[in-house]
């Protein structure tokens, strides 16, 4: 089965069992979650539950990466 959830606003379709985590290990310019925030349907994850949160279809999560510079 697959998931379609919105990610900072963009439409993804992920596999069946998509976590937090699966969203952030995608993320190219963060290596190991480092830098990163999760907030799934307005609520912060911590990172200890990423890879327990499960995603369910239609959810919202909005993922924020802190960049250095100026």
């Amino acid at each position: 089965m697959t998931l379609y959830v919105t990610v900072n606003g963009d439409r993804q379709e992920l596999p069946e069992g998509a976590t937090v985590a699966s969203i952030v290990a995608g993320l190219h310019n963060a290596p190991e979650g480092r830098g990163i925030a999760v907030a799934v349907e307005g609520e912060v994850v911590p990172r200890a539950q990423w890879p327990s949160t499960a995603l369910r279809n239609g959810t919202s999560l909005e993922v924020v990466v802190a960049v250095q510079g100026g």
